[in-house]
């Protein structure tokens, strides 16, 4: 049977030219990067190249970048490392997890938090921003695009609402980087995390850029690792795989890769919201990373759909894989104004570098006809039908 890998929100295929950049560094080029002999000198060397080589896809200095094991610690890094009990933070109600459940835990340790709502595309309002400031405002944590309909936040003006305040801005760049251009002084963003799986590098990866002059509380106490902002022995192989991935992300963009992803999203959407009725495309108007496609099928199970597809060869997913296996409507689309039973019909698409114009068309020949099979089985479906031919 035919597969197609249309779940890359959740985590993309390692590149073959990632994982043999990584390679020589489980066998012959092993060393820890603080070891003074040839061999640690040679790992050193290796993640000084790859701290380059992250610090060039988002346009910051070298000495910026810290490694992480991926975008929840880099998250938890930038919001404890800067915010505490008594301080302010504004944040959204369609972050991932890992901002909002730091941001839950702020609150108990005694941080006041606004979780500003979003507009039916799935936007921040920049005035909502600038509205909830307070005296005590500390941090802004506002993600740059979201990983369940990809859409892309004003992190440009919300940067320059910050540095107007003085306080610090972190913007979550998971789903970003890599698929659009992020370069940290447009966005005028004192931390901003990535995460390597989300890029065609290794799982476990991450880095978080701190801009120089930003105070940061380290999380881990141990060594001296990462400018003392990250103890612990760094991850030699998973850094250079994350380095090459986003050496390959930056080459990709530059010639205009994103633009034609976005095409063949464009093509997904048309076909199925022209094939299948009753389907419309979660913010569709606002602007959106090109891989992604977040579609309501009404009176279809989201959860079903997904199943139904699976089946068929085709990987998809209701939402964020942080929240897998929930029987809650993912809280992104609630957020955004949609009813829950619309929200639970909801099925995500993120394609990825791998994905081709053949994979699209087999999406689209067997999307609609697993729609009209689950359809067929819903009362719902009967009832709403009925009721449209009267």
């Amino acid at each position: 049977m035919r597969k197609v890998y249309l779940d890359n929100n959740a985590t993309t295929p390692l590149l073959p030219e990632v994982f043999e950049a990584m390679r020589p560094y489980f066998f012959e080029r092993f060393g820890n990067p603080s070891s003074s002999h040839e061999r640690g000198q040679q790992a050193r060397a290796a993640l000084e190249q790859a701290r380059v080589q992250v610090a060039e896809l988002i346009g910051a200095r070298p000495g910026e970048i810290v490694f992480t094991s991926g975008g929840t610690e880099g998250d938890n890094l930038a919001i404890f490392g800067v915010a505490g009990p008594g301080d302010h933070v504004i944040t959204s109600a369609i972050e991932h997890h890992a901002v909002l459940n730091a941001c839950k835990r702020l609150e108990s340790l005694g941080a006041p938090v606004t979780y500003l709502p979003v507009d039916g595309q799935g936007r921040v309002d920049p005035g909502d921003v600038r509205t909830a400031l307070r005296p005590n405002t500390r941090l802004i944590s506002v993600m740059m695009a979201n990983n369940e309909t990809g859409v892309v936040q004003a992190v440009e003006e919300i940067g320059r609402i910050a540095a107007e305040a003085d306080v610090w801005f972190h913007t979550d760049a998971v789903q970003a980087a890599g698929k659009i251009v992020v370069n940290v002084d447009q966005i005028g963003c004192d931390l901003l995390a990535i995460s390597g799986h989300k890029l065609n590098a290794p799982q476990g990866t991450g880095a978080l850029f701190v801009r120089a002059g930003t105070t940061l509380r380290a999380m881990f106490q141990g060594g001296p690792q990462e400018r003392g902002r990250r103890a612990g022995t760094e991850n030699l192989p998973g850094v250079v795989g994350l380095g090459r991935g986003s050496a390959l992300a930056r080459e990709w963009l530059a010639v205009g890769k994103g633009e034609e992803l976005g095409a063949l999203r464009d093509r997904l959407e048309r076909g199925i919201t022209q094939q299948v009725e009753r389907t419309r495309v979660n913010g569709g108007g606002a602007p959106r990373t090109p891989n992604t496609s977040n579609i309501v099928f009404e009176c279809v199970a989201g959860g079903a759909l997904a199943d139904a597809l699976d089946l068929e060869g085709i990987c998809v997913s209701t939402g964020s894989a942080c929240s897998s296996g929930s029987a809650q409507p993912p809280y992104v689309l609630l957020a955004m104004g949609l009813a829950p039973e619309l929200a639970h019909a909801s099925i995500r698409f993120s394609l990825g570098k791998q994905t081709s114009q053949d994979d699209v068309a087999f999406a689209l020949e067997r999307v609609p006809t697993v729609v009209t099979k689950l359809r067929a089985m819903s009362p719902l479906w009967e009832k709403g039908s009925a009721k449209a031919q009267t």
